[in-house]
């Protein structure tokens, strides 16, 4: 059986149009699927209005008491359930979830080391209930997960999405033939950053390596192909990444660049 993860980009989130675009693509996809959101920027905007000023430590947010409030309100209440609706406008039965709900994704809360990140969790696909995973699937419903998981203790936790996704993937390809697409800004990895139309189709582990060691990929873009060829290590069929416009075609091979 077929299931495709689809996860999607702050900077979408950020756009009401560009988003509903996106929502009717990702309704009129075949056979099963989940979408996992960001956060975007709603959540910053949002916090300085209440007087909470967002922290930051290499481009990651710290996330302290006050501030996991404020994301499990606007990340789980506001973005997820607006986005759940406006599914159900296009005939997709979703639902949405945090990884609290029904104990779906248990989380372990990120050690100090060097940075103390605050209530940030890191999940491992072993842990996820993908038996109630499954049922929701097998009813038809499309799982729509906000990035927030809990651990133990009863404490929500903030959770990279990117990462969110990619456990997923991982967790239910042992009984489904899962394909993962990364949604973005771009139109797929590129060999010149300045060029849309320079998209490499398809990479290999090896290509990966020797991308890198010419700086062709460099920055963000590392982990993001990292994460994915773990993702193909762990019995994920495919991995796509590309541009959330050209979902469809990414869905179907012809957009992006396809991880083998």
């Amino acid at each position: 059986m077929r299931l495709t993860v689809v996860k999607i980009g702050g900077n979408i989130i950020d756009d009401k149009n560009k988003l509903s675009g996106f929502l009717e693509k990702f309704s009129n996809l075949e056979g099963q699927k989940i979408l996992v959101h960001g956060g975007g920027k709603i959540a910053t905007e949002i916090g300085k209005k209440l007087g909470i000023e967002p922290s930051y430590i290499n481009g990651r947010r710290i996330t302290d008491e006050e501030t996991l409030s404020l994301v499990t309100m606007v990340y789980g209440g506001l973005i997820n359930k607006n986005i759940v609706a406006e599914l159900q406008s296009f005939n997709c039965n979703a639902i949405g979830l945090t990884g609290a709900d029904g104990g779906i994704l248990p989380a372990t809360m990120r050690p100090v080391e060097e940075v103390d990140y605050g209530y940030v969790g890191d999940i491992s696909s072993e842990k996820i209930n993908t038996a109630l995973l499954d049922k929701f699937l097998q009813m038809g419903l499309v799982p729509v997960f906000a990035p927030l998981t809990f651990n133990t203790d009863g404490h929500i936790l903030n959770t990279n999405a990117d990462t969110i996704a990619q456990e997923v993937a991982k967790a239910l390809s042992h009984d489904w033939e899962v394909q993962l697409i990364y949604c973005f800004e771009k139109n797929g990895v590129l060999t010149d950053a300045d060029n849309e139309d320079s998209v490499i189709s398809t990479m290999t582990a090896k290509g990966f390596e020797e991308l890198k060691e010419k700086g062709i990929v460099s920055g963000g873009m590392i982990p993001k192909l990292e994460n994915a060829f773990e993702a193909i290590k762990s019995g994920v069929k495919k991995v796509i990444i590309g541009h959330a416009d050209v979902l469809p075609g990414l869905y179907s091979g012809n957009a992006g660049t396809c991880i083998l």
